[in-house]
């Protein structure tokens, strides 16, 4: 039977290797032990014996099978690099707060590797409703440690002394035209600076450079997307015209950079309530956000370089 644990979730391992413990040089005859771990995974799945938490974040599938298949993307395909992971705490809570831009959010997905990868951290992203409104989607994002985006989880996570990662423009900013790229949208209410206030962890600003090249918005069916429930259906210089095809993401050159945490422990939970404090602490880190993108746009350069 599939336990679940509510000490809070097992962080990211020590290193990045790939599933199943084996590395690419791996030393001849590591075939064997790569089956055998094959075979202990499937049989581990099979039986249940593998922990959930109480979020349903499962750390052995997310490690060995999610994340191994995004990991090719991040590695070769973008090429991110990360700069600021010294930033990160090692082990206690902490709220990653990022720009958000793409059409698709394959951005959280990227932040996502490159804290679990780089700084040894298993983020737990809060979602939109719409993404747990679809099945599949949205029990896979379970599944990878994302949760509902609401005071209620994040403040639970926080207070556990997890790292929680949140997108504040949320569709205005993943869906906004190419015209707009690089520009950061309205930060809502600041929901996530009331939650660290609360939980007494630091702000962790995060600018990624690249997203806004993978899929250049030029248009959009509003028609065709209130049909479908979505909250835009976008049109790209190749998509709907190539099809399937068209949905291949740009390879731009990504650059991803964590920030100067912004502490809040220096302030009363009882602050959270002061919407005025909100506002402003929202402000500065929607500036801080901003002057990292624009000094990372300067830093990268060209956003299409050569892949080899």
């Amino acid at each position: 039977m599939t336990r679940t644990s509510e000490e809070g979730s097992p962080g990211a391992p020590d290193d990045a290797s790939p599933a199943f413990g084996v590395s690419d040089d791996a030393p001849p005859g590591s075939g064997d032990e790569r089956l055998a771990e094959l075979f202990a995974f499937l049989r581990r799945r099979l039986t249940g014996e593998y922990e959930i938490d109480e979020f349903g974040f499962d750390p052995e599938l997310n490690d060995k099978v999610l994340l191994e298949l995004i990991r090719p993307v991040y590695r070769h395909w973008f090429r991110v690099e990360t700069l600021g992971l010294e930033n990160v705490p090692a082990e206690s809570g902490a709220l990653v707060v990022a720009n958000h831009s793409g059409t698709l959010p394959v951005d959280a997905l990227m932040m996502q590797v490159a804290l679990h990868d780089e700084a040894h951290r298993a983020v737990r992203l809060l979602g939109a409703d719409l993404v747990y409104q679809l099945p599949v989607l949205g029990h896979l994002s379970r599944k990878t440690g994302h949760t509902l985006a609401c005071p209620e989880d994040a403040d639970r996570l926080l207070r556990k002394g997890e790292l929680v990662g949140v997108f504040p423009e949320g569709f205005k900013g993943v869906g906004k035209p190419f015209s707009q790229r690089y520009r950061l949208q309205r930060f809502g209410r600041g929901g996530f600076v009331a939650s660290a206030i609360r939980a007494g962890v630091p702000i962790i600003p995060c600018a990624i450079v690249g997203a806004e090249e993978i899929y250049p918005k030029i248009g959009d069916l509003p028609v065709l997307a209130r049909l479908l429930g979505l909250p835009y259906l976008p049109i790209t210089p190749f998509f709907p015209w190539l099809g399937p095809l068209g949905l291949v993401p740009l390879p731009s050159k990504w650059l991803i950079e964590f920030g100067e945490p912004i502490r809040t422990d220096d302030y009363d939970p009882i602050d959270a309530d002061d919407p005025m404090l909100v506002f402003n602490l929202t402000d500065q880190v929607r500036e801080t956000i901003q002057h990292q993108l624009d000094a990372l746009r300067r830093r990268r350069g060209p956003a299409f370089q050569p892949l080899f």
